[in-house]
C-alpha cells in the first residue's frame, strides 16, 4: 500500500521529511518535493541512467528505486556534488573537456563517474567504459566523456596531493 506518511531522507547531507508513500519513486520526491534536479526523468525503467544517485556511494537509479528503499540511507545528488562556485572536480572535468551536448545524461555519467573514481582512483579506458556502459548519450559524446573521466581522476589526485601537503 502506498499511503502518504511522513517520511525522513537524508540528501546531500541533510535531512528533509517528505509526505509520500513509501512506494513513490525516489526520483519523484527528490524532483518534486526537494526541488533537486539533477536527476532527470529519461526512461523511467532504470535503464537510461538519467536519474542516477548516489545511495550510500553507490550509482543507483531513482526512477526504480522507492522512497521505501532509501530511508536511513545517504543519497546524494548532483547538486550534492559541488557548487556553483566550488565545483566538484568531476564536474569541473565534465565542463574542461566539454564533455556534453545536449546535457541530458549528463547526471548519470558525472554520479557514476563519481563512484567509480571512489572506488578506483586511476581506472583505465576499459574500466571507465564498463562502468558508464549502462548511461546511454544520444549526442555521442562518449570520447569527451572518457577524457573527462581522467581529467577528473587527474583533478582529485592533484586535490589529494595538495592535502597531503598541508598536512606535512
Amino acid at each position: 500500500m502506498n499511503r502518504p506518511a511522513n517520511l525522513t531522507l537524508n540528501v546531500n547531507g541533510a535531512t528533509h521529511v517528505v509526505s509520500a508513500g513509501v512506494d513513490t519513486p525516489l526520483l519523484y520526491l527528490l524532483r518534486n518535493d526537494l526541488a533537486l534536479n539533477g536527476p532527470k526523468f529519461g526512461c523511467g525503467l532504470g535503464e537510461c541512467g538519467a536519474c542516477t544517485v548516489l545511495l550510500d556511494g553507490i550509482p543507483t537509479r531513482s526512477c526504480v528505486t522507492t522512497a521505501r528503499v532509501a530511508l536511513g540511507h545517504e543519497v546524494t545528488t548532483l547538486e550534492g556534488l559541488g557548487t556553483r562556485t566550488a565545483l566538484h572536480p568531476v564536474q569541473q572535468a565534465f565542463i574542461l573537456e566539454q564533455a556534453a551536448q545536449c546535457g541530458y545524461c549528463l547526471n548519470g555519467m558525472i554520479m557514476t563517474a563519481k563512484a567509480l573514481l571512489d572506488r578506483d582512483p586511476h581506472p583505465s579506458d576499459d574500466t571507465i567504459r564498463r562502468e558508464l556502459s549502462r548511461n546511454l548519450c544520444r549526442c555521442g559524446t562518449h570520447v569527451e566523456i572518457l577524457r573527462a573521466v581522467h581529467r577528473a581522476a587527474e583533478l582529485l589526485a592533484a586535490r589529494r596531493g595538495e592535502l597531503e601537503g598541508e598536512r606535512v
